[in-house]
């Protein structure tokens, strides 16, 4: 590296670190029962190989906005700086280490797999040397991956350099996830939603992920200061590596972005009732007679509710915001005799911004105490 390069580098990390020393963001996304809710970015890039930032940066990004764990997955084919920067693929999570154990940031182990589609790219998270997979044949650089004990994703799949006309899924996908070489793939990779894969992470029982593969400092690609990042929701037994490791191949994983959330029913329902807090007293409804119930959303999320199907003996709101940090009045009315012989008052919702398939949203039941 020459001098002129290395004082900018050097400038720019002490600025970054200025930045970032001072304070942290909390992202308000709740625990479900039985696990944690970690919030991970498992695709980023640092100047050690096409992207334009020292490793400690991404770290001090991620305690910045309330990350738990991060990977830094810097290519193993494609080194643009190479003739500034000399090292091996391992060199970016060595430097990166040091501060991740200080600031409490899980620091992946990680590399990414460059290859023409087929298969395309690959994250390989967990590796224990990733010089080991600079191999000249794809296949024997996945295996060895997998042999290291490697949780395998597939990037950004319909990416428009690699899929210009149709998001596919190739033979080599079908191979790669029957050798155990594919776990998981990206349905949301820095801008772009692919519906395909959601589908493809449902049928085929691939872990659901969302990245933002950054190259550049993370906030000149994203608006920081009211939104977040793209993130992928880890519902971990443990605040560990070990943990994470777990929860993914276990498929216990979310997609966050913008004000969305992906991922099975089994997680995201849990997820929305525990972000809710509201008193379900019973409301006494009678025929012409209205009720209030006050919903408290404690997360920061807003959930857009609409109504699955007309109450029985009773009417409820067709569409309602329940607002982040917000308390929210949903108003019930009474329509008929019978609402006052109803020991519960079902209310089913379709939640607009929480997807558990491409064509398909979470639907939810409220059951008031009358």
């Amino acid at each position: 590296m020459n001098l002129r390069r290395f004082f900018f580098v050097f400038l720019s990390l002490f600025i970054l670190q200025l930045t970032y020393a001072q304070s942290q963001k909390i992202i308000n996304i709740p625990e479900i029962p039985g696990y944690k809710t970690l919030k991970c970015d498992f695709h980023m890039h640092t100047v050690f190989s096409d992207g334009t930032v020292w490793p400690t940066v991404r770290v001090q990004e991620a305690w910045a906005e309330g990350l738990d764990a991060i990977a830094i997955t810097d290519h193993i084919e494609y080194l643009p700086h190479s003739k500034d920067i000399v090292s091996d693929h391992n060199r970016s999570f060595d430097i990166a280490e040091p501060i991740s154990e200080k600031l409490d940031i899980i620091l992946v182990k990680a590399a990414e797999i460059t290859r023409s589609m087929p298969p395309g790219h690959l994250n390989a998270l967990f590796i224990s040397n990733a010089n080991l997979l600079d191999l000249d044949d794809v296949k024997d650089a996945i295996k060895e991956a997998r042999d290291q004990g490697a949780f395998l994703l597939w990037n950004h799949p319909g990416w428009k350099s690699q899929q210009p006309d149709t998001t596919l899924w190739w033979d080599e996908h079908t191979e790669l996830l029957e050798n155990d070489m594919l776990h998981g793939i990206e349905v949301y990779n820095s801008t772009s939603y692919y519906p395909e894969a959601l589908d493809w992470a449902n049928e085929k029982n691939l872990t659901m992920f969302c990245n933002t593969d950054v190259h550049g400092p993370i906030g000149m690609s994203y608006k920081l200061k009211n939104n977040h990042r793209p993130l992928t929701l880890v519902f971990s037994k443990s605040r560990t590596s070990s943990g994470i490791k777990e929860a993914l191949f276990s498929g216990r994983t979310a997609v966050y972005y913008d004000n969305t959330l992906i991922g099975k029913s089994i997680y995201l329902e849990p997820l929305f009732f525990a972000s809710l807090e509201y008193e379900n007293k019973p409301l006494e409804l009678e025929n012409k007679l209205s009720k209030i119930i006050k919903i408290k959303n404690n997360s920061d999320v807003d959930y857009e509710l609409n109504l699955v199907q007309p109450g029985i003996g009773f009417d409820v709101e067709e569409k309602i915001i329940l607002k982040a940090h917000h308390v929210t009045a949903l108003e019930i009315s009474g329509n008929s005799d019978e609402v006052k012989e109803m020991k519960k008052l079902n209310v089913y919702y379709e939640v607009k911004n929480l997807k558990i398939a491409s064509d398909e949203n979470l639907v939810v039941t409220f059951s008031f105490n009358n």
